[in-house]
């Protein structure tokens, strides 16, 4: 039965590739396709169930192929199967299923008919591929098609303005998640000595084992993948970026927002569970988020005037609680409670438009005042207090642009100085003079052999939040998004056991993406005079392919699984000591803000409102 998990990976994908060449004018079979698709997903997916539950529904493992192996490291594609898996395979074929059928119809004759469809299979592959992982970077590979796939959806109106901004700000939510995800499976490398499977992590004796001589590092692996969950999961203090996802769609809303996505970091604290579940200090942590996170957006749910943020806050409420089931142990309650507000918020998100269109007749011609009930039991003076909190949904957007947006911003914009010719001037020397210590080390002082690695990794780190705040040239975001890859490269040169080949592996797809993209950028420079960062340019309208495969350019040097370098990223830090800890959160950042970088460049010279005029163009606020 192990074999048969491909199955369930293979088939989204080929759904996807066969919508990817299909014409955008036949409607039908597109949709046809998509449905087809995940129905047949959802057909095998039971018939599959059935029989490993007869089988006696023993835990399935499937090592599915090694990508790359070194002495010291192997990367490979691993499968796991159990009851969690069940359930969340289950709940996510059928809700897809019920999404396409509904999207059929109501994306008729829209612009991005046939874009919307592949973003959705693009998704479920992602989805399956994240749900049946074996193992962390399996995991993170379906980790980040999700990712890219909730950007692509959020701004699925790509000519306005408000849901392409708030497409990246859920972006780089989700990717300083990613760091929680990138740290965890460094330590854990460190902690096994080994690519940890989640079946082995299930042996009690195993883990027990190693955690007993290394208790900061298990609990620094807890934290780690905490953080990543509680960003994917919308918890405190990263609930406000769910509201903004909703405006997608109201199909891509359910599925995503409402239903699957919103529940992955569920997904991995319940996949991670045996690891962590006899550190009571993080199982109270989890909780405590849990119950804080349930409170506060429970309140933030009754002041929001629109049906879709009001159904956004419910739903990060009962995530909340989910969570504090997790923490308690209850497993299967906390499954069926995702299968129950995952129903719950997509039916709510589907009706949503009949329910407002209910709302303003019943308004309009049927309105009645409402009779004085008790008398609130909590004092005025805190409920004025709550409920003004409420209506500024606690200053989460103040907070989380006080202590991360801002700081990045300011330090970016301290290097405004860095423009072409000094880029290389500083570049260059500084290179050449690394590479001479390294050719040196041996009579260089160790004092000084030992903090390079920190130093070239945070000149690196300097050089993506450049990229990051750059408002002016493109091209020189670009250069320095790039550039970051080969100080990583020349910081990570200093460790023991580095061979050229790995880092051959690493910097090649950097290279062959960062050319491209260059000459993408040329090339649009030559077509458009306008190209400038400093505002939303919106070039798709005219050049939606070109936009297609620079995007492809901006994943491949963002680190995303489409070429070598995501295998080189994680091959990167197998070669980062466990007392390296602050060099591993440099090259761990610097990878979270290049993506974010990339995605930025790519964001603003392509979406928002077109910025020649000539065309028609929606309100800024719509």
């Amino acid at each position: 039965m192990n074999e048969i998990l491909q199955i369930f990976i293979a088939l989204p994908l080929v759904g996807f590739i066969i919508s990817l060449l299909l014409p955008e004018k036949k409607e039908t079979l597109i949709s046809w396709v998509a449905f087809g698709t995940v129905f047949t997903q959802l057909v095998a997916l039971t018939i599959f169930i059935i029989f490993w539950v007869i089988d006696g529904g023993n835990h399935l493992n499937f090592n599915e192929a090694t990508l790359l192996k070194t002495d010291h490291y192997e990367f490979f594609i691993d499968f796991y199967f159990d009851k969690i898996s069940a359930v969340y395979l289950f709940i996510g074929a059928l809700l897809t299923s019920m999404i396409t059928t509904y999207s059929r119809y109501y994306l008729h004759r829209e612009k991005g008919y046939k874009r919307f469809f592949n973003t959705v299979l693009f998704f479920f592959f992602g989805y399956n591929l994240a749900i049946l992982s074996g193992n962390f970077e399996t995991l993170f590979i379906g980790w980040e098609i999700i990712g890219i796939s909730s950007f692509l959806l959020i701004a699925f109106y790509r000519e306005r303005y408000l849901p392409v901004k708030n497409a990246f700000k859920v972006f780089s939510i989700y990717r300083i998640g990613d760091i929680g995800m990138i740290l965890a499976m460094w330590a854990s490398h460190h902690l096994f000595h080994e690519n940890i499977t989640f079946m082995k992590m299930n042996n009690f004796e195993l883990v027990n084992e190693h955690l007993q001589n290394h208790t900061l590092i298990g609990t620094f692996i807890a934290l780690s993948l905490a953080l990543a969950a509680a960003a994917k999961s919308a918890q405190i203090p990263f609930s406000s970026w769910l509201p903004r996802a909703m405006e997608g769609p109201t199909p891509s809303s359910a599925i995503f927002y409402g239903s699957l996505s919103v529940h992955l970091g569920v997904f991995l604290m319940l996949r991670t569970f045996p690891f962590w579940e006899h550190q009571t200090s993080m199982r109270i942590a989890i909780g405590l988020m849990g119950l804080t996170t349930s409170i506060m957006a429970a309140y933030m749910a009754k002041v929001q005037s629109s049906v879709k943020s009001q159904v956004a806050y419910s739903s990060i409420s009962q995530i909340g609680l989910i969570f504090i089931e997790v923490a308690l142990g209850f497993e299967t309650l906390a499954l069926f409670h995702f299968a129950g507000n995952a129903f719950l918020r997509t039916y709510q998100l589907l009706v949503s438009p009949s329910v407002v269109s209910y709302m303003i007749r019943e308004q309009f011609y049927n309105f009645q005042p409402k009779e004085r009930g008790i008398k609130n039991t909590l004092p005025k003076r805190l409920e004025y207090a709550l409920y003004i909190l409420s209506l500024k949904e606690f200053k989460l957007e103040q907070f989380m642009n006080l202590v991360l947006w801002k700081p990045l911003k300011t330090l970016g914009e301290s290097l405004d100085f860095l423009n072409f010719k000094r880029l290389i001037l500083v570049f260059i020397p500084t290179y050449l003079l690394g590479v001479v210590f390294y050719e040196f080390k041996d009579i260089v002082p160790v004092q000084i052999i030992n903090i390079l690695p920190e130093l070239f990794a945070f000149i690196g780190l300097l050089f993506v939040f450049k990229a990051f705040s750059e408002r002016k040239s493109p091209f020189i975001a670009w250069i320095l998004i790039v550039l970051n890859h080969f100080w990583i490269a020349l910081a990570i040169v200093f460790n023991e056991k580095v061979d050229y080949s790995e880092l051959v592996v690493y910097l090649s797809g950097i290279i062959v993406a960062g050319v491209i993209g260059y000459l993408a950028l040329l090339r649009l420079k030559k077509m458009e005079s306008n190209v400038g960062l400093n505002q939303y340019l919106g070039h798709v309208y005219e050049h939606p392919k070109f936009a297609f495969f620079f995007l492809l350019a901006a994943l491949g040097v963002t680190g995303f699984p489409i070429t070598t370098t995501f295998i080189g990223e994680d091959l990167i830090f197998s070669h980062i000591e466990s007392n390296q800890i602050l060099l591993a959160f440099f090259i761990a950042s610097s990878f979270i803000v290049s993506g974010i970088a990339g995605i930025r460049i790519y964001t603003r010279l392509f979406l928002g409102p077109h910025v020649k005029t000539y065309h028609e163009l929606p309100y800024k606020s719509s």
